[in-house]
Formats: structure tokens, sequence, C-alpha cells
């Protein structure tokens, strides 16, 4: 039993550290893509302050998907139940 909960303990101390890790780079976007855009918009016409958004925007919502579990492909427990059908074959 002791063993169960030092597990649940791991897993919840690791999903903590991952969605810490999810919001301080959201900050950060918050932060940065605005003033990219403001020296986009001073320096020249073409929207190249697009590609550091779209770029960054992506790793955000893979981020975002691990931290939360919310994997539209593998589902969000996949994890656990490969886990689970490993651990219960006989061949592994």
């Amino acid at each position: 039993m002791e063993f169960n909960n030092e597990k649940s303990y791991n897993r919840a101390k690791e999903r903590v550290e991952c969605l810490k890790g999810f919001y301080s780079s959201l900050f950060a976007y918050c932060i940065i893509i605005p003033f990219l855009v403001y020296l986009n918009y001073r320096s020249s016409s073409f929207p190249w302050a697009l590609f550091p958004a779209v770029g960054w925007g992506i790793g955000l919502l893979s981020q975002w998907m691990n931290a939360t579990g919310n994997h539209p492909i593998l589902g969000k427990h996949w994890e656990e139940r490969k886990i689970r059908e490993y651990m219960n074959d006989s061949k592994f």
C-alpha cells in the first residue's frame, strides 16, 4: 500500500512540474509575442512576427497536451493502459 501511495505522489509531483512549466511558458508567450508584434509593426510591413507566434504556439499546444494528459490520438489514459497490458503479459 505504501508503494502505491509513493508512486501516486511521484506521479502527481511530476504532473504539477509539467503544469508549472506550461504556465511559465504561456506567461512568457503572452509577454514576448506582443512585443515582437510591436517590433514588427514598427520595423516592416512583412508580418514576420507570425512565424515565432505560430511556432511557439505549436510548442505550447504540445506542452499543454503533455501536462494535462489530453492527447487527441493516444487518449488520456493510454500510458496507464499500456503499462497494465505489459504487466499482465506473461511473455514480457
